[in-house]
């Protein structure tokens, strides 16, 4: 996994209350976004299982769940890492997420780094034909809105 995208923001809590609200409530903060769509349904509510080898799952009104991904770094308040997979990927590919929580004057500053797109092929459906670099922005883009959504939570 070479290519990233990296976004960075900082939120007005300190790094125990941004990781928690990052794990145990993205339920609340996480938006749906029809270019990334998981599953290829806009409905969906995303949980993180705590703890190393916890789960990432998306679960939809009808009751039917898509596994995402699973927990690789667990260490709170500082560091998150998981895997990350679209339903229409094949079982050996998934991209993966770094998240660093990190202290700055009493806030936390929240790193997102989502590593691997360079292995899903242009043609892929998560794709939508985009070339690495505008999808990379594109993704950025989505990802500084969920970080924007992440901080209101974080600070309510």
């Amino acid at each position: 996994m070479t290519s990233r995208v990296l976004v960075a923001l900082r939120i007005a809590a300190p790094p125990s209350r941004v990781f928690t609200a990052f794990t145990a409530e993205i339920g609340q903060w996480w938006r749906p976004h029809g270019l990334f769509e998981l599953n290829g349904r806009g409905d969906g509510r995303l949980a993180i299982e705590a703890g190393l080898g916890g789960r990432i799952i998306e679960s939809y009104p009808d009751g039917v769940q898509f596994e995402v991904g699973h927990v690789r770094v667990w260490d709170p308040p500082n560091r998150l890492v998981f895997s990350w997979r679209a339903a229409s990927f094949p079982p050996d590919r998934e991209t993966e997420v770094h998240v660093r929580f990190e202290p700055v004057d009493g806030a936390t500053r929240v790193v997102v780094e989502h590593l691997g797109w360079d292995s899903i092929p242009q043609t892929h459906a998560a794709r939508h034909g985009f070339p690495l670099l505008p999808f990379q922005h594109r993704l950025a883009e989505w990802w500084q809105a969920l970080l924007d959504s992440l901080a209101t939570t974080s600070t309510t």
